[in-house]
């Protein structure tokens, strides 16, 4: 191959790449898309194109699942914990990555130990470990379990980001006389919001997508999340797949456009961040 040969190899290979990628997330959105387009019932195959645009299967999905509800219990919930785990990771974090914290080593091994627990194995002594406090069927017991899930790896990657500032900083302004909290909060933070955004971005996805706790913890249906509430709704109407489709794409709508959204503000924070450096 000559050097030509590479260098055009090598320009073409990331926008193939790419393109690839871009492929494999947008066609399952494309698929999902035309079939909730399609007449309800319809026997659906494979990728194909709607006869008509039936909206109406978004409507009915909406008031036979309930979804008004479902929604606003999701956003309540999402609401309680996606601020309480990111102040509790990025203070963690800090603490873990800066101060001088007596047993920090033990603790943070320990912290870890948690992003190798599935959920599964722990959802049936927190059920009971719940419902002894009374917190099950209930808002505050379910963000309680979801900030204690995400911990780990929340500590873990705001540890990670604060290890790597550097030290100069943090030394500087204790030499000036600055608690913890104000180099914290006026020193390390203020570069810290890419990190800080990509965290709760993430918080948000698994708050919204959270199936397994919300199922055990709240056996309330009217007070059960919206991934919740389409898992039944899939029982009822799993032959309708139509109808499905519609319902599938109602409960991950706010995911995409919260994702979408803080990634402007992600690149945009990462790019004012490069300049000033």
């Amino acid at each position: 191959m000559t050097t030509s040969a590479r260098a055009v190899t090598g320009r073409l290979a990331a926008p193939v790449v790419l393109a690839l990628f871009m492929a494999a997330v947008l066609v399952p959105f494309a698929s999902l898309l035309l079939a909730s387009l399609q007449p309800a019932g319809a026997p659906l195959t494979g990728f194909a194109l709607p006869d008509g645009l039936h909206f109406e299967n978004f409507s009915r999905a909406w008031s036979a699942a309930g979804f008004g509800t479902l929604l606003r219990s999701s956003v309540v919930i999402a609401l309680c914990v996606v601020p309480a785990a990111v102040v509790c990771a990025t203070l963690a974090g800090y603490a873990l990555a800066t101060l001088e914290v007596p047993g920090r080593g033990r603790l943070y091994a320990y912290l870890l130990l948690g992003l190798s627990i599935p959920t599964e194995g722990t959802v049936i002594p927190l059920y009971y470990d719940m419902r002894a406090l009374g917190l099950t069927n209930t808002v505050p017991g379910l963000a309680l379990a979801e900030i204690g899930a995400f911990m780990p790896f929340g500590v873990f990657w705001m540890r990670a980001h604060f290890a790597t500032m550097p030290r100069s900083l943090i030394e500087a302004a204790r030499l000036d006389g600055a608690s913890s909290w104000a180099t914290l909060w006026r020193i390390l933070l203020p570069s810290s919001r890419p990190a800080v955004t990509t965290l709760g971005v993430l918080y948000f996805v698994w708050s919204w997508n959270q199936f397994l706790l919300p199922l055990i913890l709240i056996q309330d249906p009217a007070r059960r999340t919206a991934p919740a509430g389409l898992g039944f709704f899939t029982g009822q109407y799993g032959v309708d797949v139509p109808l499905l489709a519609a319902a599938t794409l109602i409960v991950i709508a706010p995911v995409v456009l919260v994702y979408l959204f803080f990634q402007r503000h992600f690149i945009s924070g990462v790019l004012s961040g490069a300049l000033k450096g």
